[in-house]
């Protein structure tokens, strides 16, 4: 089965800004007892063994030890309730790590899955500021940080993710969540962006 998602992500987690885990491909302590992130993803254009998935939206719920690198991690997943049966399977498919490609690379470090929900997900961006609504679960908007006025975003390089080797730098402007049973979130909080280019 061949497979190919590319579009936008956006991430943010418990950490203070920036989070440890990133730049040191998971093996720095985070800065509170647990880290729980929310990566989101909207799918520009994408195809799956012939389903196309373009335009639909999913995310990804982690709640892990402050050493992520030790693995356990517990897991939720958001997918778009716009999807079809036969989109949901084939993006469940790819989320899962059945077919290969970054989302497998996490495999080895889930403990836990803590559900499946399909939920109405809601993406938009004005400028440096990026959005993202998961249902009822909450809202997160992240803003790309500029050091000064008319520079660029600054960005992290070379980083062990699965979503981008380069991720922008985007503190959470508002972030507010109730995901899987678990309130977090809060203004402040690490946050980035990327785009994002999958296959397998």
């Amino acid at each position: 089965m061949a497979w190919q998602l590319s579009g936008t992500y956006l991430e943010s987690c418990s950490c203070d800004a920036i989070c440890p885990c990133t730049w040191s491909a998971l093996t720095a302590k985070a800065t509170l007892d647990r880290c729980r992130a929310l990566l989101a993803y909207h799918v520009d254009a994408g195809d799956i063994d012939g389903t196309d998935v373009s335009g639909l939206s999913f995310a990804l719920f982690l709640d892990t030890p402050p050493v992520m690198a030790e693995g356990n991690w517990r897991v939720g997943v958001f997918l778009d309730a716009a999807a079809s049966d036969a989109q949901a399977e084939r993006l469940g498919a790819v989320l899962a790590g059945q077919l290969g490609g970054p989302p497998a690379m996490l495999g080895p470090l889930i403990g836990e899955l803590l559900g499946i929900e399909r939920v109405p997900i809601e993406f938009s961006e004005a400028g440096r500021s990026h959005h993202v609504r998961i249902g009822d679960a909450g809202a997160i908007e992240v803003t790309d940080f500029a050091a000064g006025e008319g520079m660029d975003p600054v960005r992290l390089e070379n980083v062990f993710h699965p979503s981008n080797t380069t991720l922008t730098v985007a503190p959470a402007t508002t972030a507010t969540l109730s995901t899987f049973g678990i309130e977090w979130g809060r203004p402040g909080e690490s946050g980035f962006t990327a785009p994002f280019s999958w296959s397998g």
